[in-house]
């Protein structure tokens, strides 16, 4: 409750914003008691109010929300008021006050993931977080590790450089898209260990394609074997619903300026208790540390400010609900995919549209068309933002829309893309 009044309270100083209702989170907060018909994935009325909660540059349509989407306004708000609060004397303010306020959004995160507070650290991104697990293991030359080559490239180029430093053998698996089923992918993956595989690094949503990993059978698998599995779910963690022990992985990092929507520059790292002593932390921590979450957090000084507001997007999340939240982006990608799958059958839609195994993120292959040409010929005539995919075995546009895109957005993408078909871009 008193997370709930904070969260109002701070809502009261932003009635000056033309776009933004306080109302209309007031409605959002109450819908507990709302019947399960309110908030449903066509219920414009509702996500209306939602899209309230954000200044965005309506100019333009932005469908890029999986590489960073904008926090609502009362989010960023709160963040503002931090640094500038920081900012009137660091050393009190910053260091003094608003950072011992990290453990109140570590005890949140750690709530909503289904963990110890002791087993999560606050980070800037997920790629920090995936770096933390992915340079921390002690590994020796000749040792194997399993990937994708549809893992984050970023994770990829981290592996490579431990490879060519350290001997390592990294062991990169293919899988089609759509994946035929999730054993497929269970197969696929398991197919490449050896008796020398250490450990297993793999995305829990793919961020090319929005498939879902079979997560809990790669870690079972692995555990069996003494194979340390790495989950990164920077596309996953508010997201779709899921907690830590319906995973049941041992390390786990994601970022939180995707769809939690919290500031630029959040994440978390999840490291299982018996896990945490052998991990190493990216910079240096005492000897005294080597059990304390709180290791991966010593990255010098930062700003209280981001992190802090982290509770704040939190709450927001809460009120809308995981599963609503994730119907209605289903909703969302299901309008414009399967009406350009339905029109044109140069149009090959990649990631699964029926099933539990994909969530708001589509990838769309348009047969004949260079996917960089028609992203650029979507941003300068039409004020579209996409995100081209381009990669040895496919290709295609990414789309990602947030709970504040409108239906006239999806609907405006849609209408381009059929446009490109029967025009040209030319």
């Amino acid at each position: 409750m008193s997370d709930r009044r904070a969260f109002l309270a701070s809502l009261a100083g932003m009635a000056s914003l033309p776009a933004f209702q306080p109302q209309a989170l007031r409605r959002v907060l109450d819908l507990s008691r709302a019947p399960a018909t309110v908030g449903g994935p066509e219920d414009e009325t509702y996500w209306a109010e939602i899209q309230r909660a954000f200044d965005c540059d309506r100019t333009m349509v932005n469908l890029n929300n999986g590489g960073v989407s904008p926090s609502p306004t009362h989010v960023l708000d709160q963040m503002i008021r931090d640094l500038r609060f920081s900012n009137e004397l660091p050393v009190i303010h910053m260091w003094q006050t608003l950072e011992p306020r990290v453990e109140s959004v570590r005890q949140g995160l750690a709530r909503s993931f289904g963990c110890d507070p002791e087993e999560m650290a606050i980070t800037r991104n997920a790629s920090e977080a995936n770096e933390i697990m992915i340079l921390g293991l002690d590994l020796k030359a000749g040792d194997e590790i399993v990937v994708t080559n549809q893992n984050y490239g970023r994770m990829l180029t981290t592996w490579d450089q431990r490879a060519r430093r350290e001997g390592l053998v990294v062991k990169p698996v293919s899988f089609r898209l759509p994946p035929p089923s999730q054993q497929y992918l269970v197969d696929q993956i398991t197919a490449a260990v050896t008796p020398r595989t250490r450990v297993i690094e793999v995305t829990h949503i793919t961020n090319l394609s929005g498939h879902i990993m079979p997560i809990r059978e790669l870690v079972e698998f692995g555990r069996a074997r003494g194979i340390e599995v790495l989950v990164d779910g920077a596309h996953a963690y508010a997201h779709f619903p899921f907690t830590r022990d319906q995973l049941g992985c041992d390390y786990y990092g994601t970022s939180l300026h995707k769809w939690l929507l919290a500031p630029i520059g959040t994440g978390f790292l999840y490291v299982r208790r018996n896990r945490q002593k052998q991990l190493w932390p990216l910079m240096a921590a005492p000897a005294s540390m080597d059990e304390d979450i709180r290791k991966y957090e010593e990255i010098g000084t930062h700003p209280a400010a981001n992190h802090n507001a982290i509770a704040v997007a939190l709450v927001f999340h809460e009120a809308i609900g995981a599963e609503r939240k994730v119907g209605r982006l289903r909703y969302l990608r299901d309008r414009w995919a399967r009406r350009l799958q339905k029109e044109n059958s140069r149009f090959r839609i990649l990631t699964p549209l029926d099933g539990p195994f994909a969530g708001g993120i589509g990838l769309v292959q348009v047969e004949g068309m260079d996917p960089n040409d028609l992203v650029g010929w979507l941003l300068t005539r039409h004020r579209i933002v996409a995100t081209p995919i381009v990669h040895p075995e496919f290709n295609g546009i990414r789309v990602t829309p947030n709970v504040y895109t409108t239906l006239g957005e999806v609907d405006q993408f849609a209408d381009r893309m059929l446009e490109a078909i029967r025009v040209g871009i030319g």
